[in-house]
């Protein structure tokens, strides 16, 4: 795990504490860095996540064929019971794997302190 990626997604989940999980797979699909809130029992097993990344990347692929009509996607969003979750593309074809607590307000923690935490 490439030391400055992994101290990153540490970074993104310190930014407020209603982030549960950074993680970042290149553009083949392996998770190349990831860090949980403390303390937090993850809800996916290894297996899962591994898949999880997969459909991830292949989702984010499929939406680059309206980007040309639509604009650059600057994330895809996922309510579910139990967690929220964003994916970010990033410039080399790699993602940005996201997980939120249902309560956490997603949108300005992503455009106010994520993506300007990327760009810097």
């Amino acid at each position: 795990m490439p030391q400055m990626t992994k101290e990153l997604c540490k970074s993104i989940v310190g930014i407020d504490k209603g982030i549960r999980f950074a993680g970042m797979a290149d553009r083949m699909g392996k998770l190349v860095a990831f860090a949980y809130r403390p303390g937090l029992q993850p809800l996916l097993t290894k297996e899962e996540s591994e898949l999880s990344v997969m459909q991830s990347l292949l989702r984010m692929g499929m939406r680059k064929t309206m980007e040309d009509r639509l604009g650059r996607t600057v994330y895809a969003f996922a309510l579910y019971e139990k967690v929220k979750r964003a994916t970010l593309p990033l410039d080399d074809g790699a993602i940005l794997l996201l997980s939120f607590d249902i309560e956490a307000n997603h949108e300005p923690i992503i455009l106010s302190k994520i993506l300007p935490l990327l760009k810097s």
